[in-house]
């Protein structure tokens, strides 16, 4: 959904946007909804705060389990020309809400991680209106997540106008280029708001292309999927290194007015995976960068501008062409990714969750996710797959809930954005056979912690050396997959040798052997390093150092930067390493024959010999067979011969 204009931030509204009446060719501006929020755990005794914001930027052990906490918000309804209404976008609340306005419930969210919308229904323009909101991150142990459980609303609020006819998560992607040309690809769903029928047109414009397309009839009430195709001559192709983008925008139209104006920007390139091998824009890659879990100290997931662009920066300083996260990135931070020309491994938060995928309703709800995760990544260029979940069983074949899952979300992904191959991140344990539910995947997140954790008895990992083989294990059972390292870090809160674990030695002398590993395989395709600054987590996590002595906190200590900005040796080992590597690798070709004269012989003259002696005793054997036949065997087989 682009109706809020990547162009408005919250720190140029510094208060309540009141929106004039619109002309009939234009709808009205969105209107961020940023001060005036007060927030509230007992409804009775409120103090002002901000939004996005969280519950507490700390993180004790106290609040790690939740509670609830009501925002409320008073302010003047902006002016609704003729035909247009308001409704209410949350970019994340955390994590269930349930909404109110001028004492109405309006609806209630419980997905914390996808953007939603309500209808404001009984809005009042140009009257006081009060918002509340009421959150409750509670969170039950069935839920496992790798990091703290942030309560509040912590991405911006926003009114965006709605016109009769809506287009619902409109997204241009890249079908193909060749030729010379992009063959762009549209996709959308129009509903009917109006008691008429209309006959709505979607028009895309990148600058001096346009793409028009007529949806026909729809009748009030109803929804319809539109997709066409439209081509760019001469395409200007995003990648890191020129991430060329191209101006967006999207207009619904009802005959001469304009009913939604969506606006934002392109980026064309291609995504592949052919015969194994994952390339850009018909190259193969070579990736190099460390995840992001969006947690900043003092702000907790409430990132603020300053906030994203220093976590650019600091990729960009590492020398990252790729990042990762497990869950749906900011909006915001989408874009200045997009710009930057920085590559987004972009999951869905189904993670470690195998026994809440068992019934079909527990299926339902993960898919909901996966599917609002796919519509709002989809429409960034620097989104290159789509990472339907996160260490889930390593043995799905024999899970008929996880494996179900897993397929549903697979061709969801295909459907919802054919212009990318879809992936999932599995676990890393030795011993165990190929799964014809990974199998179908074109693309594979390898993650690794050979060398740092024990892994399990019958299937250890706790060897470094037995990363490679494993690599060249899972190459074999999934040749016609590309395969990613996505995941792989190790602890380090203090000085020590770099044999002993969660020193800052043992961490840059890891990162280094790692990569090693990985450069030396040409079908690994990348690497992603876990995480590039620390985060929060559950209380007194230990890290899997098992030493008694150190220090246990809720901070996940693997980041390359400290939680409070200090930059630790292996940041160093990534940065050079990373910086040395091509963002493009040469295709693997066959195998070279022997350039020695004596390899010549084996190679060519030797198997020719042995044919030619297999063909000359052939023959001989035909001739005493004939001869040692009995004479009417003789007389019939000529004739036949003769024949023939």
């Amino acid at each position: 959904m682009r109706r809020p204009r990547h162009a408005l931030t919250l720190a140029a509204v510094l208060a309540l946007l009141v929106v004039a009446p619109a002309a009939a060719s234009a709808p009205p501006a969105p209107v961020p909804v940023a001060s005036g929020w007060e927030l509230s755990f007992d409804q009775t005794h409120w103090r002002p705060t901000t939004v996005p914001g969280v519950f507490d930027a700390n993180t004790p052990a106290s609040e790690f389990g939740g509670r609830v906490g009501w925002y409320r918000v008073t302010f003047t309804g902006p002016s609704t020309p003729s035909g247009f209404s308001w409704d209410l976008r949350f970019e994340s609340v955390r994590r269930v809400a349930d909404v109110t306005l001028n004492g109405v419930p309006i609806g209630t969210n419980t997905d914390p991680y996808v953007p939603f919308e309500l209808p404001a229904t009984g809005l009042k323009p140009g009257q006081p209106n009060v918002l509340e909101v009421r959150v409750d991150n509670r969170k039950t142990a069935a839920v496992r997540e790798g990091w703290w459980n942030w309560g509040g609303i912590v991405r911006p609020v926003t009114l965006v106008p709605r016109g009769r006819v809506e287009l619902l998560n409109p997204g241009v992607m890249t079908q193909s280029v060749s030729g010379g040309h992009a063959t762009m690809l549209f996709d959308g769903w129009l509903v009917n708001h109006s008691a008429q029928t209309l006959s709505p047109t979607v028009a895309v414009d990148l600058g001096s292309v346009h793409g028009t397309h007529a949806a026909g009839s729809l009748a009030p009430g109803q929804t319809r999927r539109v997709r066409f195709t439209f081509t760019v001559a001469h395409p200007r192709l995003w990648a890191p290194g020129h991430p060329a983008l191209y101006p967006e925008t999207i207009e619904t139209r009802v005959g001469g007015q304009v009913e939604q104006r969506d606006s934002g920007h392109v980026g064309i390139r291609t995504v592949r995976v052919v015969g194994g091998t994952l390339e850009l824009n018909g190259r193969p890659l070579s990736m190099r960068g460390a995840s992001i879990i969006e947690d900043v100290k003092g702000h907790g997931p409430a990132l603020t501008n300053a906030d994203m662009d220093a976590i650019v920066a600091k990729l960009k300083a590492l020398h990252a062409n790729v990042t990762r996260s497990h869950f749906l990135l900011n909006e915001r931070l989408l874009d200045r990714l997009d710009r930057a020309g920085i590559m987004v491994w972009s999951q869905a938060p189904i993670y470690h969750r195998d026994r809440l995928l068992e019934t079909p309703q527990q299926r339902a709800v993960a898919l909901a996710t996966v599917r609002g995760t796919v519509l709002n990544a989809r429409i960034h260029p620097s989104v290159i797959t789509h990472s339907v979940a996160n260490e889930l069983s390593v043995v799905p074949d024999t899970v008929p809930g996880t494996r179900d899952f897993v397929d549903a979300a697979r061709r969801m992904v295909g459907d919802l954005d054919p212009t990318l191959p879809p992936s999932i991140d599995t676990l890393s344990y030795p011993g165990y056979g190929r799964e014809s539910t990974y199998a179908k995947f074109p693309l594979l997140g390898v993650n690794s912690y050979f060398g740092w954790y024990r892994g399990k008895v019958d299937h250890p990992v706790g060897n470094l050396a037995d990363l490679k083989p494993y690599l060249e294990h899972m190459h074999r059972m999934y040749p016609h997959t590309a395969l990613v390292v996505t995941e792989f870090g190790a602890e380090a809160t203090e000085n020590g040798p770099a044999n002993k674990k969660q020193t800052y030695a043992f961490q840059s002398d890891y990162v280094k052997k790692n990569l090693d590993i990985v450069d030396s395989l040409p079908f690994v395709q990348g690497a992603i390093y876990w995480t590039l600054q620390e985060f929060a987590v559950k209380p007194f996590w230990d890290g899997g150092a098992e030493i008694a002595s150190i220090r246990t906190d809720s901070i996940h200590n693997k980041g390359l930067i400290s939680y409070g900005g200090f930059v630790k040796p292996a940041w160093h080992v990534a940065e050079r390493e990373f910086a040395a590597t091509p963002l493009y690798r040469p295709a693997i070709r066959p195998q070279a024959r022997p350039a020695d004269p004596f390899g010549w012989f084996l190679v060519g003259f030797v198997p020719l010999g042995i044919l030619a002696m297999i063909l000359l005793s052939a023959w001989a054997l035909r001739d005493i067979w004939r001869f040692t036949r009995p004479p009417e065997a003789q007389v019939v087989a000529l004739p036949r011969r003769r024949a023939a």
